[in-house]
């Protein structure tokens, strides 16, 4: 059977893609002989019937000129598959990323190169230059919900209008570049903060690509593992050791929660401290307890019950007594409640709520939350 999967740390940026290579091995067991076939194509892995799904998606949408946008947790390959859509388009020009996060300093990568554009750049010169590197190829956006409103503006008027004036010429060109974003948190979500613009939101999300977390397809984890084996055991110039079956059931049992990424990164330290031939699990450096089994589960599941009845008696309460202001006081009480859980701490707070840190800042001014005071000696207000 052949499958799919998606994997976010093949090749270094910049550096040759990986030709295509495909890896057989048989394996007998006692209910007969199977043969299990990992193809690796450029940047991607394949393994999973939901991974092809998605490859298969990608493959359709690959020629078209429509913008894309691609959602899923940190780690779960969103820019690779970025690079795949580029790849599989045929433009001619370059892929060039941008870390729309990024606040002192915009980066723009074309190939092997990183541009720095200064923070002090108009809205429209910074948008503008993007456009310009990725002239005939693809301008790749990531955590496009991390966008400042001034290129937002900008941005949404490149787009609507399809062209661009540039220096020495009397006409504007056309647009010749393929747009795609991505982002890790909900973008409907900023949208309702008033941290993102609807219009932009409404002309990035034409076609769209999912990655599922690696925990949702724990078939996938055993074929990455021996994929960065082999591909780690390679660069350090040793041969690459086996995975016992120990050691895939502890990878099998892990939450991961920094999905691919993270999953690479345990292989490569288990290289660097396992002797030559084999991986033992003391070799693996889990940031978090395996998943417990159904029955050791089974009290934080009735905790989490209780909660939930908890939480929806309390909205019953509420609900009797409706108005204009409800769903606000609602909404300020959870954000409320998980700013002081992190003991105000906004980056913490925002990872926990699964927002970014610019719609929290957003919410806390919205609901009076966030108390300033004056430092005396410099006469600078702070937070």
């Amino acid at each position: 059977m052949r499958e799919t999967i998606l994997s976010p740390a093949m090749t270094p940026r910049g550096s040759t893609e990986l030709d295509l290579e495909t890896v057989s091995r048989e394996r007998d067991a006692t209910a007969g002989s199977t043969l299990e076939r990992v193809a690796e194509q450029g940047p991607l892995v394949y393994a999973d019937p939901a991974s092809r799904r998605t490859v298969q998606l990608l493959t359709r949408i690959a020629a078209s000129d429509l913008p894309v946008i691609i959602l899923g947790e940190a780690g779960t390959g969103k820019e690779v598959v970025a690079r795949q859509l580029h790849k599989e388009s045929g433009r001619k020009g370059p892929f060039v990323s941008i870390n729309c996060g990024a606040t002192a300093a915009q980066k723009t990568r074309v190939g092997p190169y990183v541009v720095d554009t200064p923070s002090g750049s108009s809205g429209a010169a910074l948008s503008e230059r993007w456009f310009e590197a990725a002239s005939h190829g693809t301008l790749f956006l990531d955590e496009i919900a991390e966008l400042p409103s001034a290129l937002q503006a900008q941005l949404l008027r490149l787009l609507q209008e399809s062209e661009m004036a540039r220096a020495g010429l009397s006409n504007p060109e056309p647009l010749e570049v393929r747009l795609v974003a991505a982002t890790r948190i909900d973008v409907s979500e900023a949208v309702a903060a008033g941290q993102f613009r609807l219009d932009l939101f409404y002309r990035l999300n034409v076609g769209q690509v999912r990655l599922l977390p690696l925990r949702q397809r724990r078939g996938d984890i055993a074929v990455l593992a021996q994929h960065f084996v082999r591909m780690h055991a390679r660069r350090l110039g040793r041969p690459a050791p086996v995975l016992n079956e120990d050691v895939l059931a502890a990878l099998k049992q892990h939450s991961w929660p920094g999905n691919i990424r993270e999953l690479e990164n345990v292989i490569r330290f288990a290289l660097l401290v396992a002797p030559d031939r084999e991986l033992l699990p003391q070799h693996l450096q889990l940031s978090s307890p395996p998943a417990s089994s159904p029955a050791r589960t089974a009290a934080p599941r009735q905790k989490s019950d209780e909660g939930s009845q908890t939480l929806s008696e309390f909205l019953l309460h509420m609900f009797q007594t409706p108005g204009p202001r409800l769903l606000n006081g609602l909404e300020r009480q959870v954000v409320a409640e998980a700013f002081n859980f992190t003991g105000r701490n906004q980056v913490r707070t925002a990872a926990l709520l699964g927002i970014s840190r610019n719609v929290l800042r957003t919410l806390l001014t919205r609901h009076g939350l966030l108390t300033f005071r004056r430092r005396k000696a410099r006469g600078r207000v702070s937070d």
